[in-house]
């Protein structure tokens, strides 16, 4: 989490920075970072609660999460992510910030678009009565992998209704809106459907695996934000919706103002993953009670976002977020399944069982 910085001129006639916290009033601040604690959590309480759904249809169809996180891959991604990290900061270091800019926007204009266009179905769905839904026109578009014997495997399958459509054509305006404007109201509306489309499908295979990827993660974010000047860089640089951001001066210039407070996406999906994990062992473990361990894990991410925002505000300085998400989401649930007796039940459960290995033998024969 990070301050855009401002660069203010001096009796002297020399500059100086200042970060834009300290030429934001308290009122400014206040309301700058209360709102990007708002948008923080509306996508972890949707996704989170929408996850259930989700992933309990893919299960009723037998079907496994596309994007699925294994242990191997929560241990790698660290590494992962500081490669991709690094090599953005080498881009805009060596680059034209403008050209990567661009391609970064193309990209991310695909993503947006989708992203938008699946939480704007998911409300219609909320609002219009499904009497009306279910007599819209349907298609699907489907993509088959035929071998030499003729045998077909579904490869992709994509259904949507008329409304679906006229979203998308929405979406897509809204997309070369921000792609002309870069507005922070628009970047916000792109960045909080990313997380809020993160947390719903991305699906982590048990709690251990999210115990590594959120330490890893940890340290992580510690070594970049306090070892060196990349991952603030790259996150002041990066003109993409990655990020959730607030000006401090709205107060006083409305949705026109330009000072900054900023908080990075993964900040909000890395924790999100995790306590929407929480929330489907509520619901399959637990149905008949109330969904202990997701409200203990939401509590703790509101905790731990707003430890980062005092820190923040009293060393002036940038900080990395996960240093108190994670022991703060990781913490505060462990400590509850042991008082509750729960922790071997709780370390047990897996979102996705592994096939069996006699399952495995059977759909390797079928494909042969």
């Amino acid at each position: 989490m990070a301050d855009e910085v401002d660069i203010t001129a001096n009796d002297s006639n020399d500059t100086i920075p200042l970060s834009g916290r300290d030429t934001a009033t308290h009122e400014g601040l206040l309301f700058a970072y209360g709102s990007l604690l708002v948008m923080a959590l509306v996508p972890i309480f949707w996704g989170a609660r929408r996850s259930v759904y989700f992933h309990e249809g893919l299960k009723q169809r037998g079907e496994s999460a596309a994007e699925r996180i294994t242990a191997k891959d929560a241990a790698m991604f660290p590494l992962y992510a500081s490669a991709g990290l690094f090599g953005l900061y080498l881009f805009f270091r060596y680059l034209s910030k403008e050209y990567v800019n661009l391609l970064l926007s193309i990209y991310f204009f695909g993503l947006g678009v989708g992203a938008l266009t699946r939480v704007t179905s998911i409300l219609v769905e909320m609002l219009i009565p499904s009497s009306i839904l279910n007599h819209m026109t349907c298609y699907s578009l489907l993509l088959e992998q035929r071998d030499r014997r003729g045998d077909k495997e579904e490869v992709f399958k994509l259904e949507f209704n008329i409304a679906d459509i006229g979203l998308c054509v929405l979406a897509v305006l809204t997309g070369i809106a921000y792609f002309v404007t870069k507005h922070w109201l628009l970047n916000n509306v792109f960045g909080i459907c990313f997380a809020f489309t993160a947390i719903e499908l991305i699906s982590l295979q048990s709690i251990p695996v999210g115990c590594i990827l959120l330490t890893g993660l940890f340290f992580y974010d510690i070594f970049w934000v306090f070892g060196t000047d990349v991952m603030v860089t790259v996150a002041r640089s990066f003109e993409a919706p990655i990020k959730l951001v607030f000006p401090m001066d709205f107060l006083e210039h409305g949705i026109y103002g330009n000072n900054f407070s900023l908080l990075g996406l993964g900040d909000i999906v890395l924790p999100g993953i995790f306590v929407a994990l929480l929330c489907r062992y509520d619901a399959r473990q637990h149905p008949d009670r109330s969904r202990l361990y997701f409200i203990v894990s939401f509590i703790a991410y509101i905790i731990g976002l707003l430890t980062t925002i005092v820190v923040m505000h009293t060393f002036r300085t940038a900080q990395p977020a996960l240093l108190y998400l994670v022991p703060a989401c990781l913490g505060l649930p462990l400590v509850t399944a042991v008082i509750k007796g729960e922790i071997a039940d709780l370390w047990k459960f897996e979102d996705y069982p592994d096939v069996k290995p006699e399952e495995e033998t059977t759909k390797s024969d079928k494909t042969e």
